[in-house]
């Protein structure tokens, strides 16, 4: 569960226009949020982990990353940090939240911390981000098909709009298995598109090597 191909998209897609505060949630071992740090080099970034092994990574990683303005790890979760928190807003929330609802549960309890939750895992999660989202900001967050429509529904009964929809498909000729959407207070919705990870079988496309360079050594 260290890197993954959702949080490195989701990482590589997100665009704002100078935020000065960030919050990830759920941040694993911090991937997403160095990217960010990466990106935006003026930004205060609070990232959220509720397992401690992977949140004691994350902090290890941020400590030891070559960027001055450190992204700051806390251990708990989302609900715990907004209670210790409740005038904190954001330019931008993140998150790769958990996403299978009400399936098989994984065998390894930290399997299921990073990729199980339920209906009112969203709910709450949402609820959370449009009260502590600031009027312009945005939340970017990245889901399978199924549960990305029901977040949009909850999103619309809090008040938030769906700016844009970026569906993740593995190959040119398969269905999308994800999709990244843009959730803001404010209404202007932009032109969606589909982003393609594979050009054959284990052959990276041009497009998904063109969005990680800037991350990946490798390319």
């Amino acid at each position: 569960m260290k890197i993954n191909t959702d949080g490195v998209l989701l990482g590589a897609f997100v665009e704002a226009v100078a935020p000065q505060t960030i919050l990830d949630i759920g941040t694993g071992t911090g991937v997403i949020a160095l990217m960010l740090t990466q990106k935006y080099k003026d930004v205060q970034i609070d990232a959220v982990e509720l397992d401690s092994d992977a949140a004691q990574t994350a902090g290890r990683n941020f400590a030891n990353a070559p960027f001055n303005n450190k992204p700051h790890i806390y251990q708990g979760s989302f609900q715990q940090y907004f209670e210790a928190h409740p005038d904190k807003k954001y330019d931008l929330i993140v998150s790769n939240p958990p996403f299978y609802i009400n399936s098989l549960e994984a065998s390894a309890k930290q399997m299921n911390l990073a990729k199980h939750a339920d209906t009112g895992f969203f709910d709450e999660l949402i609820n959370r981000v449009a009260a502590h989202l600031n009027p312009n900001g945005e939340c970017w967050l990245i889901l399978p098909l199924p549960t990305s429509a029901m977040v949009k529904s909850l999103a619309n009964q809090r008040g938030l709009h769906v700016q844009k929809v970026i569906s993740i498909k593995s190959f040119a000729d398969s269905d999308p298995h994800r999709e990244i959407i843009i959730l803001s207070p404010w209404q202007t919705k932009k032109a969606d598109e589909a982003f393609i990870i594979y050009k054959d079988v284990k052959v990276y496309s041009e497009v998904y090597r063109e969005r990680l360079r800037v991350f990946f050594t490798i390319f």
